[in-house]
């Protein structure tokens, strides 16, 4: 299998599955064929990439070399790969499954074992980027799985993303991915505590702004950067949703059994469970910054 004459499929068409599908298009001309539940998802797939619509997960995978899936959980994952009329029931052997799904490694070995059955091969591609990056090709992915399959499967991969680094054996993809998305959660919290300090102590913000991205101190980040000046526009448009962020810290909490070692961790989730609860869910996961907000009686947002 070859780059030129390859096959690949895509299941899961959401905000960043459609992206990379329009990746693969363009580099796989005519050779990229789709499902999703929703038929609109698929028209607008089949209307503006120009690729093949299937029936069924069961149709995609019985005809292509490499497929992709996208999808929320681990419970979809399951169903996709191991229901019925999934992904087992019909792929050919030496086929190579790419789930980029932000999942628990217990999921992705379960698929790994499944397919092995069969003898087709699955990698856990995790994905670390937003909707931007899928827009542009530039996602970085983060792949457990058989060497000999992910080197089989970088030209599709290359297509969407730009850093691809090989991890280790199947899980260990998701292992990475949710240990830095702990990185992230936290370091959002940490973000919203220290502007809400500042907010109850008078300091001035704009300085402090200033300081953190100019000045040659340990605290800069580019989350620092870009979604300050957002916060203080009032602005929570969700880049990345908090109920998301939520769902990988808890998948993250998930795979130690020494949670009581992890006493940040547990914080942090703590954090963005009070700002869904106060109906945040669906902005973005800089509305963490609302539970400091709602303890404090202060506001981000500029007067």
């Amino acid at each position: 299998m070859t780059g030129s004459g390859m096959q690949v499929g895509f299941v899961g068409l959401g905000a960043m599955g459609m992206p990379m599908t329009a990746q693969l298009a363009a580099r796989f001309p005519g050779a990229v064929t789709v499902f999703d539940p929703s038929a609109d998802a698929i028209a607008a797939a089949v209307s503006d990439f120009g690729v093949e619509a299937a029936g069924s997960i069961a149709e995609v995978a019985a005809k292509v070399d490499v497929l992709f899936t996208c999808v929320p959980n681990n419970d979809a994952v399951r169903a996709v790969y191991l229901g019925v009329d999934g992904v087992v029931s019909t792929i050919r052997a030496g086929t190579i499954t790419i789930d980029c799904s932000t999942v628990g490694p217990d999921a992705t070995r379960d698929v790994y074992a499944g397919l092995k059955a069969v003898s087709a091969q699955h990698l856990d591609a995790s994905m670390l980027g937003s909707v931007k990056q899928a827009r542009e090709g530039t996602i970085s992915f983060v792949v457990g799985g058989d060497a000999e399959a992910f080197e089989r499967a970088l030209p599709a991969l290359k297509a969407c993303g730009e850093m691809i680094r090989h991890c280790g054996a199947s899980g260990a993809g998701n292992h990475m991915k949710l240990i830095h998305q702990t990185l992230v959660a936290g370091h959002a919290v940490a973000v919203a505590e220290a502007m809400a300090l500042c907010l109850e102590t008078g300091a001035d913000v704009e300085a402090f702004y200033d300081i953190v991205t100019q000045g040659t101190g340990f605290a800069y980040s580019r989350y620092f950067e870009n979604r300050v000046p957002r916060m203080r526009e009032g602005d929570f448009s969700a880049l990345f949703m908090l109920r998301f962020m939520l769902k990988d810290a808890r998948l993250a909490r998930d795979m130690t059994d020494r949670i009581d070692a992890y006493p940040m961790l547990s914080s942090v989730i703590a954090s963005f469970e009070e700002a869904e609860a106060s109906g945040h869910g669906d902005d973005d996961f800089s509305a963490v910054m609302k539970a400091l907000e709602n303890r404090l009686g202060v506001a981000i947002k500029r007067d």
